[in-house]
């Protein structure tokens, strides 16, 4: 197994974290790795994310679990769970309505040896999408 997570308070509340985290077309204006979505956010859906790294390559996802301002699963990877990744965006409610958002990414699978050489270190991708999701929930609060 291989995972990587970022953590990090806003100030907004829930609601309007996870309107920004389903608003597909809006991510290239605060994801800094984002290049483009296509797909709608709900349970069952398929979306494929295009990075600024690999635009012209899809990387495609379909929706696992969505709990309206709680949890989203986004599940990827090969038939028969050879390789799979699984990011969960966890929100949960502060005291002082504001949100902790949690955002993890786990690689598994019996292909992981040979898959997971070729996955970068991204931790500063983490740390950036949460930073980039705190800004915008900031500034449109």
């Amino acid at each position: 197994m291989k995972s990587y997570s970022a953590e990090i308070n806003i100030n907004a509340s829930p609601e309007d974290v996870w309107q920004i985290l389903t608003d597909g077309d809006a991510y290239p204006q605060w994801d800094p790795g984002m290049d483009r979505i296509e797909g709608a956010f709900a349970l069952g859906e398929k979306i494929s994310f295009y990075t600024k790294l690999s635009p012209d390559r899809a990387f495609p996802v379909t929706i696992t679990a969505f709990e309206p301002s709680q949890q989203m699963v986004l599940t990827g990877g090969m038939p028969a769970g050879l390789f799979k990744s699984e990011r969960t965006h966890t929100l949960a409610s502060e005291g002082n309505g504001g949100t902790k958002f949690t955002t993890r990414e786990i690689f598994s699978g019996p292909l992981l040896p040979l898959f997971g050489r070729s996955i970068p270190d991204l931790t500063e991708n983490f740390e950036a999408f949460a930073n980039g999701l705190k800004a915008r929930a900031e500034e449109t609060k």
